[in-house]
């Protein structure tokens, strides 16, 4: 597959799909802070990992993500997800 030649409209897709990769990343993680609104039980233990691994692609520190998911406070995560997408900005 590295020996693939894309077309020109192929290449756009491609680069456009990697520019808007944080930005992605970031809407997904919002859209993760709106589910553990709403989960309890074992769906919350299981959105938590989809969090933790968002986080860690975000860049966040290991501690950082600990201390947040021992809170378990979906509100903290919300404030900590706008200053991320204040910093993308």
């Amino acid at each position: 597959m590295a020996d693939r030649q894309f077309s020109k409209y192929q290449q756009n897709i491609i680069k456009n799909f990697y520019d808007n990769k944080e930005t992605m990343g970031l809407q997904r993680l919002s859209e993760l802070v709106t589910e553990l609104y709403l989960s309890e039980g074992k769906k919350r233990a299981k959105q938590w990992e989809y969090i933790v691994s968002a986080l860690e692609k975000c860049g966040l520190p290991k501690e950082r993500i600990e201390h947040l998911k021992k809170k378990d406070d979906a509100a903290l995560l919300a404030k900590v997800v706008e200053e991320l997408m204040a910093k993308s900005s």
